[in-house]
């Protein structure tokens, strides 16, 4: 079960009018933060955020389900089934199986280094335009004080 102060966050994120992968990276940054705090761990951050995803779609986050090829069937099954029937419990057998093998794997999936090297491979799987259009539409949507929080934030990694 997704914490109740994430769920806010997401309902926040919907209210302003952002998108559901948006809505859904609340429920991601949940997990990473249960991974740091050593409730369980994840093989890689990809799984960290596959476990994220479901949760979200499992609150009422209209995240559509990943295209055919793009995951396997049973994960696009799973998905659409989540999306059909928001807010069902996953059985109590399984969820205990699926968290202790979880407690059995390391905690640096969650590390702020995996997390950069994981963002920037789906950049770059992404290609050229696609980060170009996001920094044309975050010009466009940020206002002056968010660019100037932006551009702080990018100097910050540029001094080390």
């Amino acid at each position: 079960m997704p914490e109740k102060a994430t769920i806010q966050r997401a309902r926040r994120d919907k209210r302003a009018g952002k998108s559901a992968s948006t809505q859904a990276g609340e429920f991601v940054r949940e997990e990473m933060e249960h991974v740091r705090e050593g409730n369980h761990g994840a093989r890689s951050s990809k799984q960290a955020i596959a476990i994220g995803l479901p949760k979200a779609r499992r609150a009422g986050v209209e995240l559509p389900a990943p295209k055919k090829g793009q995951a396997s069937e049973r994960t696009r099954r799973s998905a659409e089934r989540a999306l059909r029937h928001p807010r069902t419990k996953p059985s109590k057998k399984r969820a205990t199986s699926v968290r202790s093998a979880l407690r059995r794997e390391g905690r640096s999936a969650a590390s702020s280094t995996a997390l950069s090297r994981q963002s920037h491979r789906a950049a770059r799987r992404r290609g050229t335009e696609s980060l170009k259009a996001a920094a044309r539409k975050a010009v466009r949507t940020k206002g002056r004080a968010g660019r100037v929080a932006a551009a702080r934030k990018a100097a910050q990694t540029r001094k080390k």
